[in-house]
C-alpha cells in the first residue's frame, strides 16, 4: 500500500500599483508597514522561507523552507512586486523550488498561477489564453523551467478554461471536491455521480475534453482542508500531522494521495505561526516510514490516472452557487454586515464588460493600422511588463510590426498595450469576493478601469467615460460616503488619474522638500533637471524651474515649466505649464523672482495665476508617499516645540506627581496623558539610539509600573524588533566585532525582564546563517564563541 501526502499553499495578493506610477502606495490600513503587500510578506511569505522547529521546550533548533516541501503557487503580480521590495524572500522561494527537484524526483514544487487571478468561466476566450499564456511566461522567466501545473483563480472552472489549459500544455490543476460532477473508472461505461463531493479525493481524475485534449484533476480533501483554515488545525502541528495521516485510508489497496489545499496566507497571516505548525508538519511527515511526502507532478509521474471525472461547469472553491460571487447577489460574503447587499456586482460586471468591448475595436483598429498582430502582440506583451527597459521595448515593437513606426506610432502602440493591460487587470477577482463596491479592492480594479479608459480616450479624441460613469452609478454602495461606485470613481479614480503636468507639478512641488539629482527616477517617469532655482525667506520658498518628463511605460515626454510657492506649513501652491521657449521661461523667472524678493507674496501668487491660468497645484496634488513625506517633516516642527513645552512640565513636576502617587492621589487627566507620552517618546528614543542605554530603559520601565502609566506596547515592542534586526545586519557584516555581540546580549538580556515580546525572527535567521559560515573560522576565539552562544541562546535558539 503506498500511501503519499502533499499539502499546497496558494500564495497571492491581488495587484496593488497605482496604474500611473507602478508602485503599491501607502496603505494606512497596513500600519506599522507601508502597504499590505510588505506587511503580509512579513507575517507570512519570509516566515515560510525560513520556519522554525521547536524542541518540546520550545526552543529553536532548526529552521526549514516550507517551499522545499511543499506543493505551491504564487500570483505572478506578487512575485514582481517581491522581486523588487522584497527580494531575499523572492530568491528564497526559486531556490526552494530548485532544491524541491532534487527531493521529488526531479519535480518541482512551484505551480504557474492564470496571470492576475480573473474568474476564467466569466472571462471571453480571448481573455482566457492571454491569462494563461501570460501566466506561464511569468512562471518560466522565473523558475526557468515549464510549468507542469496550474493554479485557477478561486479554482473557477469550466471546459473552455480546462481546453486553453491543455492547448497550452498544462498537465494538471486543482479543484474542489465539490467541483465534480461524474466520475467512472477508465474503460467502464457508466458513470457515478460525484455531486456533493462524493467522490475519493486521494486518487488524480482525467478529464478527457470535446476537442480531443486531456488534463488531470486533482480534487483536494475538502474537510481536512476546512480545518486548516477555519478549525483552528494550526494551533498544533502534531495535531495537524495526525490529521492528515487519519484522512488517509487504511483499507485501501491502491495508491492513494491525501492532498490539502487552502490559501497560503493561512500559513502565518492569518493564524499567527501557522508556518510553524506547518514545518513541523511537513519535518515529521518526511521522516515517518509508511507515508511519503511528495508533490503532483511526481505523484502524476509515479501513478497515472486510473479514473476520469467530469466536472461541474461555471464552478469555484469560494462560490456555493457557482461563479455568481463575481457577477451578482448570490448570498456568499465574507460577513459581518448582515444589512449589507452585493447587488452591486452585476453592474460593476456590465460596466467593465461594456468597457472591454468599447475598447476592443479601438485596438483591434488601430494595431492593424500599425501593421501589428493585435492578439498576438497582446499575448506576447507579458514580454514588456516584466522588463520594462527601453532596449526591450524598442525590440518588441520592432518584432511584432510589418513597418517601421514613427515615435508617435511608437506611443500609440505601447499606449494600446498598456490599455489592454489595465483591462485584464480590472477583472482581477477580488474586485467582487467582498463586500462593499467602495472597498479597497473593488476600487483597485476601478482604478484599472480608469487607466484603460484614460488610455482609450487619449488614443480615439472619444468620451467612454459619460457611458462608463452612467453604468457605474447602477453599482449602489452600502455606506453613506458615496452612493455608488460613479461617485467613488469620481473622487478616488478621478483624483488618482495622471498625465505629464501633474507628474511634472509633484515634481515641482516635491523639490521644495528633496533634494533631486540632474536626472533622477520618479517611480515610472525619467525626469531631467534643465534648470532649478530656489529662493528662501524665512519659512517661505519659491521654486522655479525647467524639466524634461519622459513615461518609461509609453514614452511619451514634455518638457515642462514650474513655479511653486511654499507659503509653510502644509501650504503650497504653484503650476506647471509645458515649455513655451527660453524667452516666455525667463520672463517667468524674472518676474516671480523679482516679486518675492521684495516680500511681495500676494503678487507671487498673482503672477501664478497670470503664468499658469488653470494648470495651478497645491499640496494635494502630490503623489500618497510624498504627502505623507512631507506632512511628518512639517510636524516634526510642531511636535519638536510641543516635546519641549512637555519636557519641561514632566520635569518641573514629577517630585509633585512622585509624591501624589505615594498618596494615591490620581493624576489629573491632562497631566497623566503628557507623562504618558514623554515616557513613551523617551523609551522610543533609547530604543532608536545608536547605544541604547539599557539602564535608562529599565529605569523608564520601572517609573511606568510605579506609577501605573501606560507604555504603547505594540509601537515600541516593533521599533524594538527593529532595532535588534539592525545590530543584527551590522553585525552579520563584521562578525568579528565582540563588543556589538556583547551590546546585544545585554539589550536581550535586558528585555526579558520587561513586558515586552519582540519579534526577532529576522535576527535569528541571521544568528542561524553565521553559525553555519561563521562558528567554524572563530572557534579558537573563546570570547567568540562565548558571546555568540549567549547570543544564540538569548534568541531562543539550540546550538
Amino acid at each position: 500500500m503506498e500511501r503519499y501526502i502533499c499539502i499546497h499553499g496558494h500564495f497571492y495578493q491581488p495587484p496593488r500599483e497605482n496604474p500611473w506610477l507602478n508602485e503599491v502606495e501607502l496603505q494606512e490600513s497596513a500600519a506599522p508597514y507601508h502597504d499590505w503587500n510588505e506587511r503580509i510578506t512579513d507575517e507570512c511569505y519570509a516566515r515560510n522561507s525560513a520556519s522554525r522547529i521547536l524542541d518540546n521546550e520550545g526552543t529553536i533548533v532548526d529552521i526549514l523552507n516550507n517551499y522545499a516541501w511543499m506543493s505551491f503557487n504564487f500570483g505572478p503580480t506578487l512575485l514582481e512586486w517581491m522581486e523588487k521590495k522584497a527580494p531575499e524572500t523572492y530568491q528564497a522561494i526559486l531556490a526552494a523550488d530548485k532544491e524541491s527537484q532534487q527531493r521529488f524526483s526531479g519535480h518541482g514544487s512551484a505551480l504557474a498561477q492564470v496571470y492576475n487571478h480573473m474568474i476564467m468561466p466569466l472571462a471571453n476566450e480571448r481573455d482566457k489564453h492571454t491569462q494563461v499564456i501570460w501566466g506561464i511566461h511569468d512562471f518560466k522567466k522565473r523558475f526557468n523551467r515549464d510549468p507542469e501545473g496550474m493554479w485557477l483563480g478561486e479554482t473557477a472552472a469550466d471546459t473552455p478554461t480546462l481546453e486553453v489549459l491543455a492547448e497550452h500544455g498544462i498537465k494538471f490543476t486543482i479543484l474542489s471536491p465539490y467541483q465534480a460532477k461524474s466520475y467512472r473508472k477508465i474503460g467502464e461505461q457508466n458513470w457515478h455521480d460525484a455531486t456533493n463531493a462524493q467522490i475519493n479525493p486521494n486518487r488524480p481524475y482525467v478529464c478527457n475534453l470535446p476537442s480531443g485534449k486531456s488534463i488531470v484533476l486533482f480534487f483536494y480533501n475538502a474537510p481536512v482542508s476546512q480545518g486548516v483554515a477555519f478549525e483552528g488545525l494550526l494551533h498544533n502541528g502534531e495535531k495537524f500531522r495526525n490529521r492528515l495521516l487519519n484522512a488517509l485510508d487504511s483499507q485501501s489497496t491502491e495508491p492513494q494521495l491525501l492532498h490539502i489545499a487552502t490559501d497560503g496566507e493561512t500559513y502565518g497571516h492569518h493564524h499567527r505561526f501557522g508556518e510553524m505548525a506547518l514545518s513541523y508538519t511537513l519535518h515529521h511527515l518526511y521522516q515517518d516510514q509508511q507515508t511519503k511526502l511528495t508533490i503532483y507532478g511526481e505523484y502524476l509521474e509515479k501513478h497515472p490516472p486510473a479514473y476520469e471525472a467530469q466536472i461541474i461547469e461555471n464552478s469555484s472553491w469560494s462560490c456555493f452557487h457557482g461563479v455568481e460571487r463575481w457577477q451578482s447577489d448570490c448570498g456568499c460574503n465574507t460577513g459581518g454586515n448582515p444589512t449589507w447587499n452585493q447587488k452591486w456586482r452585476k453592474p460593476l460586471r456590465e460596466a467593465f464588460d461594456w468597457l472591454r468591448d468599447q475598447l476592443e475595436p479601438l485596438y483591434t483598429s488601430r494595431m492593424q493600422q500599425l501593421g501589428a498582430d493585435p492578439w498576438q502582440s497582446r499575448n506576447d506583451y507579458i514580454q514588456v511588463v516584466s522588463d520594462r527597459s527601453e532596449e526591450n521595448i524598442k525590440a518588441f515593437i520592432l518584432n511584432h510590426t510589418s513597418r517601421e513606426l514613427t515615435t508617435d506610432e511608437q506611443r500609440t502602440f505601447l499606449k494600446l498595450l498598456e490599455m489592454q493591460y489595465h483591462a485584464m487587470l480590472m477583472y482581477t477577482s477580488c474586485g467582487w469576493f467582498f463586500d462593499e463596491v467602495t472597498g479597497i479592492e473593488t476600487l483597485q480594479d476601478i482604478l484599472y478601469a480608469a487607466r484603460a479608459l484614460q488610455l482609450g480616450e487619449s488614443i480615439s479624441n472619444q468620451d467612454f467615460e459619460t457611458s462608463f460613469l452612467q453604468l457605474l452609478a447602477k453599482a449602489e454602495s452600502n455606506k453613506e460616503e458615496y452612493k455608488n461606485a460613479a461617485e467613488a470613481y469620481q473622487a478616488i479614480a478621478k483624483t488618482t488619474m495622471l498625465d505629464l503636468l501633474r507628474v511634472g507639478a509633484h515634481y515641482a512641488v516635491s523639490s521644495l522638500f528633496s533634494d533631486y539629482s540632474e536626472e533622477s527616477a520618479l517611480y515610472c517617469y525619467h525626469v531631467k533637471s534643465e534648470r532649478h532655482e530656489i529662493a528662501e525667506a524665512g519659512r517661505q520658498k519659491l521654486a522655479v524651474g525647467r524639466a524634461h518628463i519622459r513615461s518609461n511605460i509609453t514614452l511619451d515626454e514634455a518638457t515642462i515649466t514650474y513655479g511653486v510657492l511654499h507659503i509653510g506649513d502644509h501650504q503650497l501652491l504653484g503650476g506647471v505649464r509645458e515649455f513655451r521657449g527660453d524667452d516666455a521661461f525667463q520672463q517667468l523667472f524674472d518676474e516671480l523672482a523679482d516679486a518675492f524678493s521684495k516680500g511681495m507674496i500676494s503678487e507671487v501668487i498673482m503672477l501664478l495665476d497670470k503664468h499658469f491660468e488653470s494648470h495651478n497645484y497645491s499640496f494635494w496634488h502630490l503623489f500618497r508617499d510624498d504627502q505623507n513625506k512631507i506632512l511628518n517633516q512639517v510636524l516634526g516642527y510642531t511636535m519638536h516645540a510641543i516635546e519641549g513645552d512637555f519636557e519641561q512640565v514632566y520635569y518641573n513636576n514629577y517630585p509633585l506627581m512622585a509624591a501624589m502617587h505615594t498618596l494615591n492621589v490620581k493624576l489629573p487627566r491632562p497631566l497623566q496623558v503628557i507623562v504618558e507620552y514623554m515616557l513613551n517618546k523617551m523609551m522610543q528614543d533609547e530604543v532608536n539610539a545608536d547605544e541604547p542605554d539599557l539602564e535608562e530603559m529599565k529605569r523608564l520601565n520601572q517609573q511606568a509600573k510605579r506609577m501605573q502609566l501606560k507604555l504603547e506596547i505594540e509601537p515600541i515592542t516593533f521599533a524594538v524588533s527593529k532595532r535588534v534586526e539592525r545590530f543584527m545586519q551590522q553585525l552579520e557584516k563584521q562578525p568579528e566585532n565582540i563588543a556589538l555581540m556583547q551590546l546585544l546580549n545585554k539589550l536581550l538580556t535586558a528585555l526579558q525582564t520587561t513586558v515586552l515580546k519582540p519579534d526577532f525572527w529576522h535576527a535569528q535567521n541571521i544568528a542561524f546563517r553565521m553559525k553555519q559560515q561563521h562558528y567554524a573560522q572563530y572557534l579558537t576565539n573563546s570570547e567568540w564563541r562565548e558571546q555568540f552562544s549567549a547570543l544564540y541562546d538569548n534568541l531562543n535558539m539550540k546550538a
